[in-house]
């Protein structure tokens, strides 16, 4: 799956995220657009980090508390972004689920790219 499709895919999912759970709104399309564009760059460069922090408990957990770390890169996305508003972890925690859920499934309908 190209780079603009998962950019798009990502988008689409963060605009439809506020109708389905509570506590996360976003103000337009365009929104969501820039949004899904700075959770890209920050799951690049700041999440890597992060995981690598939390390695302890990550190991001790399974790999599970790698939900934590994108509930807090998603709750850190609403500060970034003027427009994007998530209450609380919950809610980080639920859309962060969402995207992500959503961008595994686009990933394995539209193929890789190799």
């Amino acid at each position: 799956m190209g780079i603009f499709l998962k950019w798009l895919i990502g988008s689409i999912a963060l605009f439809v995220a506020p109708y389905l759970i509570p506590g996360i709104t976003v103000a337009n399309f365009y929104t969501a657009l820039i949004a899904s564009f700075v959770l890209g760059i920050l799951n690049v460069t700041i999440r890597p980090l992060l995981i690598l922090l939390t390695l302890p408990v990550n190991l001790l957990t399974f790999g599970l508390f790698r939900l934590v770390v994108n509930a807090v890169i998603f709750w850190f996305l609403s500060t970034i972004v003027k427009g994007l508003h998530i209450e609380g972890f919950v809610a980080a925690f639920l859309g962060a689920l969402f995207v992500a859920v959503v961008l595994f499934v686009a990933d394995k309908l539209f193929g890789r790219e190799e």
